[in-house]
């Protein structure tokens, strides 16, 4: 049988094989299993990976049988028997119930995979999966400098994938005649990179470090070209769908917001909104990422954009996270519009709009009413949660949508919204905080990119330290003297806990302390995070007895939690006890403490951006992260670097590199899994940005991939893949 690229495994490996690695590891043809590369590479008696591993880890390892012993087990009947291992670096005890041990003999070489455990303050594996060296191998195999070990599952070994790669790459000795090379001979030599077939062959198959090296950077390359292709091919498409130009009119609505300011626009500010102006402008929608430091101004921004498509006759929707923000954003855009944003009412200007709030808690009438006036036209400006979303909200002609601190919504609700324009809107996402996957689109060249990294005049500014409790139990009762110290001066605070606590019974998550990579120190003992509830109680009997101290969470009714902020904004409450609600847009300027208890439980976007909602005005802020994490710990480690910068994008990389870019070509806003498998967001951002170079080249040609049919098929078979789809949502 002849063996082509598009060959199914099961004709090649036999169907028991074949099944489970498309049931377990989604292969299914001989180029899917070609590309499913090696995670690492093992060097007989040299590697440390022993000493490496940690418990709880699932892991192949290659090493040495050191000793064997077995014994009667003392309570049931059968034997045990614990067998040595070691690498050169480390060891490790094997344990077998029952189990017939006639291959394991001393000095003997082996693969070890299983789930690390851990007995008397040892590492063991209990019954792992393993392959002994044998006759029916061949020893050219185990006397590689490097034998490569390869994601796997539980029924699908390494060493099965090895054996299975081995048979594609020998078969029937035309491995090179098998693979066609989709990349074009002038961008290979151009960037000094290997044809196809030997990179294959090197990266399954390596000698030594230097072929691993030189393939893994042209197979990167094959990501990156195609990605770029698929991008590239995607915009001009788009343009091929123009939305509607929503130029500036002078005397009308953004003239009137730019009077009412009660403070002079920053120079970064005047910057971006001369950007946005231009690019509403023009009939290609505009798809902006609009980065900015907490309390730079975005929201002012957007709203000068949001005026200018009113004056052109459009509508702008603007998505907010919760309802809290959402109301707070119709009550500031309201006050600064004055009668301009009553129209139609008793005092209202007729030459303004209508500033439109839709929640989903909305009662029945009110809701019927917000949604006719957005149906009508009647609302310019419709300021919304996920009620925004729903089928049966209309509008008369969306010009524009805003998306607020993007990190919060899904791609798929993004696109929802976008989808309600007749034409294609105008979108504009912000930030203080890209998560993983939007820095990733960034980088790739999907988004453009506006920044605001100057503050307004007369802010305080923040500093923020770590609270390491276990090491330092004083610094907590200093954290709480140096709260009630700002309280004395006439300040208010902030404690922010991951978790509610018990609400008449209801079953209890965590709120939303979602962002923090899950048990990245390996501790399977962590107490239940710290609720609201409980704190609140606690902190009114204990250090903060005889302080004014309110509660707010996600639980409330809308009326309760606006009640609670209205009087927190009045100065009628001295701390706040609440979940991540207040994390965005929050807007209390007299607020200068904010205490974030269980501090690792939340990711780095998280912790950004709750401590924005301190220093918002002239007085100085101080954000007090509290952790049981050791400092040493990777936990601790990331907290003190969370602290030591106020850098937006220093972070988000601080964040890709603990939670990875999620898939680029997926609906996952983060993950460890990545549809891109050897490209890094981090090391390969030149190498990116060349071959978004040479896929601009390719198609700014009349022929554009004509000539290039291998190309071409890559970038067809990415373009009908679902997960395609994704790219233009983001």
């Amino acid at each position: 049988m002849a063996v082509t690229l598009g060959t199914p495994l099961s004709k090649v490996l036999g169907p028991k094989t074949a099944t489970g690695m498309a049931d377990q590891l989604g292969l299914h043809t001989v180029l899917d299993l070609l590309r499913h590369y090696p995670r690492r590479y093992a060097r007989r008696g040299e590697q440390a990976d022993l000493a490496d591993v940690q418990v709880g880890d699932r892991v192949t390892v290659l090493a040495q049988v050191r000793s064997v012993t077995s014994r009667p087990m003392r309570n049931r009947r059968g034997s045990l028997t614990e067998v040595v291992v070691g690498d050169g670096s480390g060891r490790m005890k094997l344990v077998f119930f029952n189990h017939r041990h006639g291959q394991l003999k001393v000095n003997a070489w082996g693969m070890f995979a299983g789930t690390v455990g851990e007995y008397r303050g040892e590492k063991q594996f209990a019954h792992p999966d393993m392959h002994l060296l044998d006759s029916s191998d061949d020893e050219t195999d185990w006397a590689r400098a490097l034998v490569p070990i390869y994601p796997a599952s539980k029924d699908v070994s390494s060493w099965v994938i090895q054996k299975s790669v081995k048979l594609l790459l020998g078969a029937g000795g035309g491995f090179g005649e098998l693979i066609e090379d989709p990349l074009p001979e002038e961008i290979r030599a151009r960037h000094g990179l290997l044809p196809l077939a030997s990179a294959l062959l090197d990266i399954h198959r390596p000698t030594t470090t230097e072929d691993v090296e030189r393939a893994e950077q042209r197979l990167k390359w094959d990501e990156a070209l195609t990605l770029q292709l698929t991008l590239a091919a995607r915009r001009r498409a788009a343009a091929l769908e123009p939305g509607i130009s929503r130029p500036r009119r002078a005397g009308g609505l953004l003239d009137a917001v730019d009077a009412a300011l009660p403070f002079a626009l920053t120079e970064g500010q005047r910057e971006v909104g001369e950007e946005l102006a231009a690019e509403l402008d023009r009939d290609q929608p505009m798809h902006r990422l609009l980065q900015g430091e907490v309390g730079s101004g975005k929201t002012v921004v957007a709203l000068r954009a949001m005026a200018q498509v009113v004056d052109a006759g459009g509508q702008a929707a603007l998505l907010a996270p919760t309802e809290v923000l959402a109301a707070q954003h119709v009550r500031g855009i309201r006050a600064l519009l004055g009668p301009l944003g009553r129209a139609g009412e008793i005092d209202g200007d007729p030459a303004g709009t209508r500033v439109t709030l839709l929640t989903g808690s909305l009662k029945a009438a009110a809701k019927r009413e917000a949604r006719a006036e957005v149906a009508e036209g009647r609302a310019g400006i419709v300021v919304g949660t996920h009620a925004l979303l729903q089928e049966g909200v209309e509008f008369a002609d969306l010009g524009l949508v805003v998306v607020d601190e993007q990190h919060r919504f899904g791609v798929e609700q993004r696109d929802a919204l976008r989808a309600k324009g007749s034409r294609p809107p105008h979108v504009l996402v912000m930030t203080a905080t890209p998560i993983p996957r939007t820095v990733a689109m960034t980088v790739y060249g999907d988004l453009e990119i506006s920044t605001l990294r100057q503050l307004p005049s007369g802010r305080g500014g923040v500093s923020s330290s770590v609270v390491p409790v276990v090491e330092k139990p004083g610094w907590l009762d200093r954290a709480w003297e140096r709260l009630r110290e700002e309280v004395a001066a006439g300040r208010q605070a902030y404690v922010v806990c991951p978790r509610i606590g018990d609400v008449t019974g209801a079953e209890d998550e965590p709120e939303d302390a979602d962002g923090a990579p899950p048990d990245e120190d390996g501790r399977s003992d962590r107490r239940p995070p710290l609720a609201v509830l409980d704190v609140a109680e606690a902190l009114r009997a204990g250090p903060l007895a005889g302080l004014r101290l309110e509660v707010l969470h996600g639980r409330m009714t809308p009326e309760e939690k606006d009640g609670v902020m209205r009087a927190f904004a009045a100065g009628e409450t001295d701390v706040l006890v609440a979940t991540t609600v207040v994390e965005v847009g929050v807007d209390v300027p007299n607020a200068t403490v904010m205490v974030v208890l269980d501090a690792d439980r939340f990711g780095v976007s998280q912790l950004h951006q709750l401590r924005g909602r301190v220093a918002r005005s002239k007085h100085a802020g101080l954000c007090l992260l509290v952790t049981e994490a050791p400092s040493a710990s990777p936990t601790g480690q990331r907290l003190a670097a969370v602290a030591s910068t106020s850098d937006g994008f220093e972070l988000a990389r601080l964040d890709l590199e603990t939670r990875r870019e999620g898939d680029v070509l997926g609906a996952a806003q983060s993950g460890r899994r990545s549809g891109i498998k050897l490209l890094s967001l981090l090391a390969d951002e030149e190498l990116i940005a060349e071959a978004r170079g040479e896929a601009t080249a390719l198609l700014s040609t009349d022929r554009g991939l004509a000539d290039h049919p291998g190309l071409a098929a890559e970038v067809a078979a990415l373009a009908t893949d679902e997960r395609a789809e994704w790219l233009e949502k983001a």
